[in-house]
């Protein structure tokens, strides 16, 4: 293994809105991390900008032309998505060169293929790849873990359900909505019986307890039910959630269901794109540091034997800062935890097995998401 001043974070996307707040906050922790991307004077002008930061110019497209800049022990983190369309290359790149990887991808189907194609390679090189590794979907994970171990043994379901206060829409980047309003036409995976089943997004919808209020959530995609049957072989049952907008959680159920029977009939694509466009309007980028001030994430997960009408057996509530702002933090966080590491947990793994659930309770309050 390489020593940790031999180590360096090449960060893939950082003219980007994403990558932007986390090259904030690699700075902030004293991290000069090498940027990477494909527009060279845009490059230049921003490692200029921060003091003169090397620089490389990558196709994240081809594995080779990243491949090159990667060395054993190296951490890669990336923002650039989507990641189904140009993901993979990169987490190749990084499990073939034994580099540690960090994504910010909210894209559960791309975490189910990266775990299966690179995995074992991960495991042969050393390389621990931590995909998702940002509000979606450290907090829930960990919530949901808290959740698991006051249950105890009994634990056989856990539902996890992610909220925000303040003014949310405008506090939404353009590259949220535009996920969202895709994701509405994509399967959303739960674990079913010990097994992954893929169900129609916003099919159902569950009423949390959030801050003494009753607040709806409607079905999503969450790396939950990827990684906690794994820590919890026990559990029959791992459900996710997003209650985003309680008001429209029904709305959207009716929603989903139209634009998934529309998708079946010829030419019906161009009608679903039509019918859910109004949800990526608003402005390009994200909301700034003034907007991301005026809204707090917050994320519950219930622990339970799973049987109808059952008494939880545990409720976890986890309160934090913006999404946005938090995933800046997690994922610098990871990258600098993961320069120069020596051992460990390799492979694709979730964040309770790469750093173990103590530490990363600890460092999440210090970000600001503790429980409430």
């Amino acid at each position: 293994m390489v020593s940790e001043q031999n180590s360096r974070i090449l960060l893939l996307g950082a003219t980007g809105y994403t990558g932007g707040l986390v090259l904030d906050a690699l700075l902030r922790r004293g991290a000069r991390p090498v940027l990477a991307g494909r527009n060279a004077a845009a490059l230049a002008s921003l490692a200029e900008r921060h003091g003169g930061l090397d620089h490389v110019v990558v196709d994240a497209t081809q594995r080779g032309s990243l491949q090159r800049h990667l060395r054993r022990g190296d951490v890669l983190v990336t923002t650039v998505g989507p990641f189904e369309r140009l993901g993979y290359p990169v987490a190749e790149a990084a499990a073939e060169a034994g580099a540690h990887y960090i994504d910010s991808t909210g894209e559960v189907g791309f975490v189910r293929a990266v775990r299966d194609r690179y995995d074992g390679r991960a495991r042969e090189t050393g390389a621990v790849m931590l995909p998702a590794f940002g509000y979606d979907y450290v907090p829930g994970i960990l919530a949901a873990t808290l959740a698991a171990h006051r249950a105890g043994e009994a634990v056989r379901a856990l539902d996890i359900g992610y909220f925000a206060t303040g003014p949310l829409w405008r506090g939404i980047s353009h590259g949220t909505r535009t996920t969202m309003r895709d994701g509405l036409t994509l399967p959303s995976p739960t674990w079913r019986g010990h097994h992954l089943v893929d169900e129609r997004t916003a099919s159902r919808v569950r009423g949390f307890d959030v801050g003494g209020h009753r607040k709806s959530a409607f079905l999503v995609s969450g790396t939950e039910v990827l990684f906690l049957p794994r820590d919890f072989p026990a559990l029959t049952d791992v459900t996710v959630y997003n209650g985003w907008f309680p008001g429209m959680s029904r709305p959207l159920t009716l929603i989903s269901s139209a634009v998934n029977t529309l998708t079946r009939l010829p030419g019906g694509h161009r009608l679903a794109d039509a019918l859910t466009f109004p949800m990526t309007l608003g402005p390009a980028g994200g909301p700034d540091a003034t907007e991301r001030a005026r809204t707090r994430s917050y994320v519950v997960a219930v622990a339970s034997t799973g049987a109808p009408g059952s008494t939880p057996l545990a409720e976890v509530h986890l309160a934090g800062p913006s999404a946005y702002s938090l995933t800046g933090e997690l994922m610098a966080w990871a990258a600098e935890s993961l320069a120069g590491r020596s051992g460990g947990a390799a492979g694709v793994v979730g964040p309770v097995e790469a750093f173990g659930l103590e530490r990363l309770q600890r460092a999440c309050a210090e970000m600001g998401l503790a429980v409430v």
